[in-house]
């Protein structure tokens, strides 16, 4: 999952997470699976060659889902600086995940409505973070009702075709974009 993500196809891994046909991860709990099979088709395939004994399951799951859909990433040592880099799959209308990390709660809760996407995000005190809002036309990236361009605390580190690079500092944010 992270693999996919990481190559820029978090659509797919979205897609293997959620559909419940062959092959997925869906699939092998519609068949009973209550671990990872070693193969995609271990309930058909020869009992010989497949082990059902591959307990983390929800454990890649959980890593992908906070590193690729809420996008919550350490950069340093004990989230000194975060990295929020959520993938935005297809089909996922919104997601909101925390994690408590030795200084204090990270957030990130996004939502697409529309061709309109929020992303709300909160960066505990001594730490920074740099966030990846999926949308490479920075002028019309809004945090708290005003041009991220209005906000010396809220840095453009970089622009690409998909994406404004942000740098932020502690706090809670509000993003509006077009995505």
């Amino acid at each position: 999952m992270r693999g996919l993500s990481n190559l820029g196809k978090g659509d797919l891994a979205y897609t293997i997470a959620t559909q419940k046909d062959y092959p997925s991860w869906g699939y092998m709990v519609e068949n009973g699976a209550t671990t990872i099979w070693e193969l995609w088709n271990g309930n058909t395939a020869n009992p010989e060659m497949n082990s059902a004994n591959h307990v983390m399951l929800l454990g890649d799951l959980l890593i992908w889902y906070y590193q690729h859909l809420a996008g919550i990433k350490s950069r340093e040592t004990a989230y000194k600086y975060i990295e929020l880099k959520s993938d935005f799959p297809k089909g996922l209308n919104q997601v909101q995940a925390s994690y408590q990390s030795i200084r204090g709660t990270i957030e990130s809760h996004w939502k697409k409505e529309g061709n309109t996407s929020t992303w709300q995000v909160s960066v505990p005190a001594n730490s920074k973070a740099i966030i990846y809002i999926p949308s490479p036309d920075y002028q019309n990236i809004i945090e708290g009702g005003k041009a991220i361009s209005q906000y010396r605390e809220i840095k453009i580190m970089g622009l690409s075709r998909a994406y404004t690079i942000l740098e932020i500092g502690s706090g809670s944010y509000s993003f509006e974009f077009k995505i």
